[in-house]
């Protein structure tokens, strides 16, 4: 019998497991593994868990899970909690298992990136693994992007997520608002109009475009959200800091007039006014 490949290339790359043959997987009782309490999926469909235990009643685990071995003969889910919960609804008794040599800390960032990799997490779960590998892994935002396979201003964008209030924040969660919306919400300094304008965009179901407009108005000054005192802003001017915000990371205002005016990098960390300042001085104008 032909030996098999047990995991994508990617992810095997990831979890040291490219020459992986079936001699080395394991069945493992399934009630003898337990959950990562540090991975950062915390929501699971229930509809998509459902569907995936009834694939696995007629065709079975296709690709395994990984797990590390504990003292006590259980063992930690490293990879495939899904696949894992949706095998218990099917009512396996054993489940198909790679074993990891790992310590807690390893199998916390292979979890984090194996995660991050299947883009399958909310928009809240993406930005706080980010910023548990930069927290504690010691991860630049330019290595975590490497890790990732994204662009560094992708992650800053995400990370800056975690600003916006734990409502809003809940919200995100539960796909009431997009990561869109959140940018818009972003620009905004007030935590009341920040929390205002996301129950008009769910309340009114705005779209991204609608919630940006919105914003602008809060931004003006005119805290009822009506038109009265909007600013024009010239389209050229709203291209350039677009493209400035999404080359940086981070927001940027521009006070223009008659062709003068100066144009202002905002940062909310010290890593993040250092980032800045390295970049600029790398920069060639």
């Amino acid at each position: 019998m032909a030996q098999r490949k047990a995991l994508g290339r990617g992810l095997s790359a990831l979890l040291g497991t490219s020459d992986l043959v079936t001699e080395q997987l394991r069945e493992i009782d399934i009630d003898r593994i337990l959950p990562n309490s540090h991975q950062p999926r915390k929501n699971f469909n229930e509809d998509g868990l459902n569907e995936l235990a009834d694939s696995i009643r007629e065709h079975g685990v296709v690709q395994p899970i990984v797990v590390r071995a504990l003292d006590d003969g259980f063992f930690q889910l490293i990879a495939g909690e899904r696949r894992w919960r949706a095998s218990q609804r099917a009512g396996l008794i054993r489940i198909p298992a790679v074993v990891r040599e790992a310590n807690e800390h390893a199998a916390l960032e292979i979890a984090l990136i194996e995660n991050l990799q299947r883009e399958d997490l909310n928009p809240i779960e993406e930005a706080q693994a980010y910023n548990q590998l930069i927290v504690e892994f010691g991860m630049t935002q330019e290595e975590v992007a490497r890790r990732v396979g994204k662009n560094r201003a992708t992650i800053a964008n995400m990370l800056r997520l975690l600003r916006l209030p734990p409502e809003v924040q809940q919200w995100l969660r539960e796909n009431r608002l997009s990561t869109g919306h959140a940018k818009a919400l972003l620009s905004l300094s007030d935590l009341n109009a920040i929390l205002d304008s996301a129950r008009k965009i769910i309340q009114g179901n705005y779209s991204v475009r609608q919630a940006e407009m919105l914003v602008a108005r809060y931004s003006s000054g005119a805290q009822d959200g009506s038109e009265t005192g909007a600013i024009v802003v010239d389209p050229n001017v709203k291209a350039a800091i677009h493209a400035l915000e999404q080359a940086l990371g981070t927001k940027v205002t521009v006070q223009e007039s008659n062709g003068k005016g100066k144009i202002e990098i905002h940062f909310f960390s010290f890593e993040e006014m250092n980032r800045l300042y390295e970049g600029l001085l790398r920069a060639k104008f």
